[in-house]
């Protein structure tokens, strides 16, 4: 299967702290593949990368072969490279219905003139905006309170809020920052099954960085483990939990 990101020996250092060491990773289009490591492995770092957040001292990023190394956060988000955020970044003050609104770019109501002298226009669009909003906050399963202020959300529904904002677009690959992070067991079920059914369904690719190992070991496959801003081990999650480095890694030398 081909790789739709492919991330080209990454170093990256702040001050003179190196925090990514020549690290290279593909995602596999359709795939969700998980990262995981120790605290200060660089995870969150290497996503940033990834994501457009922060640019690498060296190294290069792919999406589908093209080279995306120095593009911003806003056109990856325009090529289909979409993220989450662990805390999650909703527009509090509307509701939950107007924050999937709002994120389909170059919409015509968004022009001055168009609000002016066509305003037919403007209108149509935003009934096909409000009923394909619709349709996905009835999928993420946020229908009954999809007219609530989306900062009275609680934590696991913003998170679903989140999710959803994923597909008002047209987005190829996702990237999830810690989504269980905050989210209370039932709907962390509701998380992981959108997301199941996302790439099943949609065929949307995800890489997946979470602390949660029970949600990487029913989601992830393959898992990526990193130490010390480099790639220690590469495999399926049991392989991964039964690995004698990334025990000591975790847990230090004594662990097993």
């Amino acid at each position: 299967m081909a790789a739709i990101i492919d991330v080209q020996h990454i170093n990256k250092s702040f001050g003179g702290l190196r925090v990514i060491d020549d690290c290279s990773i593909t995602v596999e289009t359709g795939s969700i593949t998980g990262m995981i490591g120790p605290n200060g492995a660089g995870k969150s770092t290497l996503f940033n990368i990834i994501a457009g957040a922060l640019t690498p001292d060296s190294g290069r990023v792919l999406l589908e072969g093209e080279d995306i190394t120095a593009l911003s956060a806003d056109e990856r988000f325009h090529k289909g490279l979409l993220r989450t955020f662990q805390i999650a970044h909703e527009f509090g003050h509307m509701s939950a219905l107007e924050n999937l609104m709002m994120v389909p770019p170059h919409q015509a109501g968004e022009s001055l003139f168009n609000t002016w002298f066509k305003p037919s226009l403007v209108r149509r669009e935003e009934a096909e905006v409000r009923r394909r909003a619709l349709e996905v906050i009835d999928f993420v399963g946020l229908h009954h309170v999809r007219n609530e202020l989306a900062g009275n959300l609680s934590g696991g529904q913003k998170k679903l809020l989140e999710l959803g904002r994923t597909m008002m677009t047209d987005a190829r690959v996702v990237l999830l920052d810690e989504i269980a992070a905050g989210v209370n067991r039932t709907l962390l079920g509701d998380l992981i099954g959108n997301i199941e059914r996302l790439n099943r369904e949609m065929g949307y690719t995800f890489l997946v960085i979470e602390h949660d190992m029970e949600m990487i070991a029913r989601l992830c496959d393959p898992v990526i483990v990193l130490a010390q801003g480099s790639v220690m081990v590469e495999g399926n999650i049991h392989d991964i939990q039964n690995n004698p480095a990334v025990i000591e890694a975790y847990f230090g030398s004594g662990a097993a």
